[in-house]
């Protein structure tokens, strides 16, 4: 079943021939494989160009619907979003598609890293725009998540494990 096919599935328009391809398919479980091998920014050496476009549309589409309209298309007008501590008062994360999470503290607030930038890297390839989507609900309804296994890092950079 071609990815086509599945979308006409995923919005109500499969047939039950569909139906039985999708029930026949493995369930992937990427977390369970070791990515280590894989050079940084890559999906592996079995990805092309078109599916590297497609795994990218895809992603701008979860990214819009996870943040709706208007966060996306705030993120993509400045460039990031910002969202407030919620264990360290006056401490704001700010999160950028493709880069090291940015810790930028008010004046006078000490800040709980003495490096200034968090490094998170997906368990396995994703492109930026959908692990941005992730990385946002994570530091908006999970930060104790994210303060327990981000590395904190002296410089900026491109994520590891996005493409």
């Amino acid at each position: 079943m071609g990815l086509a096919d599945f979308w006409r599935h995923l919005f109500g328009r499969a047939s039950a021939e569909d139906d039985a391809l999708l029930a026949a398919l493995p369930v992937e479980r990427p977390w369970r494989q070791r990515w280590e091998y894989l050079p940084k920014r890559s999906a592996g050496p079995d990805f092309t160009p078109r599916d590297y476009a497609e795994a990218r549309a895809r992603a701008r589409e979860v990214a819009r619907a996870t943040l709706g309209d208007t966060l996306w298309d705030e993120a993509q007008r400045q460039g990031y979003l910002e969202l407030p501590s919620r264990r360290f008062p006056g401490v704001t994360y700010r999160l950028r598609i493709g880069r090291r999470i940015e810790v930028r503290c008010a004046r006078g607030v000490r800040p709980p890293w003495r490096q200034p930038f968090l490094c998170i890297n997906p368990a396995y390839p994703l492109p930026e725009e959908e692990f941005f989507a992730h990385l946002y609900l994570y530091v908006r309804d999970r930060e104790d998540q994210i303060i327990r296994v981000a590395a904190p890092q002296p410089w900026d950079q491109a994520l590891g494990r996005t493409f």
